[in-house]
């Protein structure tokens, strides 16, 4: 089941600050939040009683919470990887490792007797297979891509497919980032020009953000890096459809009834015979066998990538069908177009995999 989450950093905000925020997403059903200690110039009592007041308050509106930490945190903290108590006190649910204890520690960490989840840097290529056979508990194994402040910093498409297929192929919960785009938002550094975990994600609006990241297949938890992000953000993520991936359709004009049926009220799906020319969906030809889809001119000689198109009467047999130009076609007068992909949404085309589902965002 994926989750949405927020970051919050209680020592560059207010108790009465953080708790609004938390309220607020609480009630857009995120179950999630992610803080750092790294950042945290505290001593060990002080930032138990801050971080244990700021997560229970949290767990009391249903969220789970992973801090963030290393080497100096845990000295900081009294903690080993042999007695993590301080993080149990607070009442962490999973401990994130910026970076790790060696593979001892880390196997250990596994064990702890609280049941404390261990968050592993899904952004390297830890081995963490090999843990895992000398005793790493992979039940309470988790990982967590990084967030980049610097622009120009973040993962190219090709890393982070392949980093997140390695911790997907061990069957471990993944998260990554996404950035609010306000433009008084903060993190743990200070560095405010988002919190993604994509570079390509930084300045798209967050929607779109979410719906990248849920396409590549590879991601559970979806977690706004930055903060805060606002209420119309938040709406805007509860909104996406977690299971499909989906693209915002720009409307031709004059289209009938029909062909707004046939974008909007079946299930599509991709075909598993794929075309290079478009993506094409027949759940809707059955409803059209005899109901009629009249040609409608389009002025222009080819379709082009992002083109929606909806098979008419002129080839009555596939009449109904939906498809998605992904390379220019001929306007032979057997398709009508119903609408547009916009082109900075043309990219999620590439992750409609034969016989995966999708649809169109009205």
């Amino acid at each position: 089941m994926r989750r949405l989450g927020i970051s919050v950093y209680p020592e560059h905000s207010t108790p009465e600050a953080d708790r609004a925020y938390l309220e607020r997403a609480a009630a857009h059903g995120f179950t999630r939040i992610f803080t750092c200690l790294l950042s945290v110039d505290k001593g060990a009592e002080e930032t138990v009683e801050e971080f244990g007041s700021f997560i229970s308050y949290a767990h009391d509106l249903g969220f789970m919470v992973a801090v963030d930490t290393n080497e100096t945190v845990f000295e900081r903290l009294g903690a080993t990887p042999f007695d993590i108590a301080p993080f149990a006190k607070m009442g962490v649910d999973i401990i994130r490792l910026d970076s790790h204890f060696g593979d001892r520690g880390n196997i250990v960490l596994t064990r702890n007797p609280y049941g404390i989840g261990i968050e592993f840097n899904a952004s390297h290529n830890h081995p963490l297979a090999n843990l895992i056979e000398r005793g790493a508990n992979a039940k309470n194994m988790v990982a967590c891509h990084n967030f980049y402040p610097e622009p120009y910093t973040g993962l190219c498409e090709e890393y982070f497919e392949r980093y997140s297929k390695i911790y997907k192929d061990l069957s471990m919960p993944l998260a990554a980032f996404v950035s609010s785009q306000q433009p008084d938002t903060f993190g743990p550094w200070p560095v405010f020009a988002g919190l993604p975990t994509c570079e390509d994600d930084r300045h798209r609006p967050i929607d779109l953000q979410v719906r990248h990241v849920i396409a590549s297949g590879l991601v559970d938890d979806v977690i706004i890096g930055n903060c805060f992000a606002s209420e119309d953000e938040l709406a805007a993520m509860a909104a996406v459809d977690l299971t499909r991936v989906r693209c915002r359709i720009d409307l031709d004009e004059g289209i009938s009834e029909a062909e707004r049926e046939i974008v909007f009220d079946f299930d599509h799906a991709a075909r598993h015979d794929p075309s290079p020319y478009m993506i094409r969906s027949s759940w809707s030809r059955s409803s059209f066998r005899e109901r009629q889809i009249a040609p409608r001119a389009f002025d222009a000689p080819v379709f082009t990538k992002g083109d929606v198109l909806v098979v008419n009467d002129n080839m009555a047999h596939y009449r109904g069908e939906i498809q998605i130009a992904t390379r220019d076609i001929p306007n032979d007068g057997v398709r009508n177009r119903v609408g547009r992909i916009p082109e900075e949404e043309q990219f999620l085309l590439d992750y409609i995999l034969p016989e995966h589902p999708f649809g169109f965002i009205r």
